[in-house]
């Protein structure tokens, strides 16, 4: 029997969807894993402005375009256009379930979505606590590749960023993902450690930049903290599902990011922070409330579309280091 398809527009309680049999897909990585110049001309020709997010746009068309049976829209905790971007993914056809990240951060709260997310699929807690179980063997794993990347240095920012970012959905296959990261690291592991003159710190969505992390490491530097990278990647120890997604800082308000951030950058010895926003989205506010609490070297980029960097950003990205490299 095929095996139901459900797209998702971020990172939310995963477990749920393979509690129930089902293969979950993260729209973002669909969206940049496939041909997303396609996935956005699409999303224009169908009446998307040039004025709304690329992410909105190409995740739009990826749900089109990946043979999904359902979306499973985040329209609280996420993007602000994420009800009206099911809206147009339900026009389509496609049946759509909003989920929602309650906004005060309550335990209780938090505990009635996902009760509801569980009755719609017709699982029990304990059936989801039991994948949990199992996805937490596989996120202790990505525990180690993180502090690989700034203790052991065994692993290089673009490493580490691609494996926590494909965390959010283990490619729709946790054996296949854990077998492929177990290959991986014992590659790594035999490494001698990376060089890098510039500690960085990259914060923000993932980017959009097709080649950022190749840039910053030929400029000398290297990323040793991917922040929302690492939430994707659920790295708390905690047994109780609520709770995980309680600690999950994303989609909650810019001052637990802060907490979260701040923790990381002097733990990690930070030397300067490459943080990251789209171009028309709601967190180019937080940006700003993120620069003020944080007293190091601090750049804000800007993307706006799939591609490599342009040649202002990249001058900005020298100057950068020229400076504080």
């Amino acid at each position: 029997m095929k095996l139901r398809r459900i797209g998702f527009t971020t990172s939310f309680p995963v477990e749920v969807v393979f509690a129930a049999g089902c293969i979950p897909v993260d729209l973002n990585n669909a969206f940049l894993t496939q041909d997303s110049d396609s996935h956005i001309h699409n999303a224009e020709i169908k009446g998307f402005p040039r004025t709304i997010c690329s992410w909105i746009k190409g995740n739009y068309n990826a749900a089109l375009t990946s043979g999904l049976d359902q979306v499973i829209g985040i329209v609280q905790g996420d993007c602000s256009n994420g009800n009206s971007l099911v809206d147009m993914i339900a026009e389509e056809g496609i049946p759509i379930y909003r989920f929602s990240f309650p906004p005060q951060r309550l335990y209780n709260d938090l505990d009635s979505q996902i009760a509801k997310l569980e009755a719609h699929f017709g699982v029990s807690r304990s059936d989801t606590t039991k994948v949990k179980l199992r996805l937490d063997e596989i996120r202790t794993k990505l525990q180690i590749l993180d502090s690989w990347t700034w203790k052991e240095r065994l692993v290089s920012g673009k490493e580490n960023h691609l494996w926590l970012v494909n965390s959010s959905d283990f490619q729709g296959n946790p054996d296949r993902f854990e077998e492929e990261l177990d290959i991986f690291m014992n590659i790594a592991a035999q490494r001698d450690p990376l060089p890098t003159h510039l500690r960085l710190a990259y914060l923000g969505v993932p980017p959009i930049y097709r080649n950022l992390y190749d840039t910053i490491s030929d400029l000398g530097g290297d990323v040793l903290f991917n922040e929302v990278q690492r939430q994707f990647s659920m790295p708390f120890s905690t047994p109780d599902i609520v709770e995980q997604y309680l600690q999950y800082t994303y989609p909650y308000s810019v001052f637990d990011r802060l907490k979260d951030i701040q923790t990381e950058l002097d733990c990690r010895r930070i030397d300067a922070v490459i943080s990251y926003t789209q171009s028309f989205c709601h967190l180019q506010i937080d940006n700003l409330l993120i620069k003020k609490y944080i007293d190091i070297p601090f750049l804000t980029l800007e993307g706006d579309q799939p591609e490599d960097m342009d040649s202002r950003t990249l001058l900005r990205l020298e100057s950068f280091f020229e400076v504080h490299g």
